[in-house]
């Protein structure tokens, strides 16, 4: 969790949309694109998020459209499902992220777009991924934000999400080394935030992680997986 201990990762972390001085161009931005591939090297070894994405695949029906929200360098989500023949979009606020995605993974599609900008029709997604995606937003750009995601679903469509559940809010932190500044909810109040989206929550999946970087210190990770109700 970077040296804060209140950062976030395993394999699209951190890529909320916080802003920097200039306009509305989106922190995150700046921060992925420094890390750029270190990112993917730092998190490769989470098993729980592997774990995360077995469980996916294995409730997601052939050809499924997917979503990938803050999807990093394509590595290891959008690639898996795509490699299981699923069609799958990736969003990401980095253009450093989504290039190195677009040529790891050339059988999926990829967007550099921030989040809270992105057009979704109602239903139009199978299942929706959100891994570590929201940390640098405000907690009410998070709820926005899983509000929307949701409504994108087909109804029965697969929700996953994972955060850093920690209570805290506009704090200042240090992620590899990069200056951030994080919001988050503890365990129980994101899971009743997901669900008052209207996802009925079918698991969860609490994980101590360390990321392989030299300012890596352990870090809680939560997973849900759910449907839209």
């Amino acid at each position: 969790m970077g040296d804060s201990q209140v950062s976030g990762g395993s394999g699209k972390s951190w890529e909320g949309q916080g802003t920097s001085g200039e306009g509305r161009v989106p922190a995150a931005a700046a921060v992925f694109d420094a890390l750029g591939a270190e990112y993917e090297r730092a998190f490769a070894g989470s098993a729980a998020h592997r774990a995360s994405l077995e469980r996916l695949l294995a409730a997601l029906a052939p050809a499924s459209r997917v979503l990938d929200v803050g999807s990093g360098t394509g590595r290891p989500t959008a690639y898996t499902l795509a490699e299981a023949g699923h069609r799958v979009l990736g969003v990401d606020v980095s253009p450093v992220m989504t290039a190195l995605a677009a040529r790891q993974v050339p059988q999926a599609e990829f967007r550099c777009a921030d989040m809270r900008d992105l057009s979704l029709s109602e239903g139009e997604f199978d299942a929706v991924c959100v891994y570590f995606s929201l940390l640098q937003m405000e907690r009410h750009e998070q709820r926005e934000s899983v509000e929307r995601l949701v409504r994108s679903l087909r109804p029965g469509g697969l929700f996953v999400v994972a955060t850093v559940p920690v209570d805290v809010e506009g704090v200042d932190a240090v992620f590899m080394g990069q200056p951030v500044r994080v919001s988050s909810f503890g365990a129980e109040e994101f899971s009743a935030l997901v669900a008052r989206a209207g996802i009925a929550v079918e698991w969860e999946h609490s994980a101590l992680f360390t990321p392989d970087h030299p300012a890596g210190a352990p870090e809680p990770h939560l997973f849900l997986h759910g449907r839209r109700a």
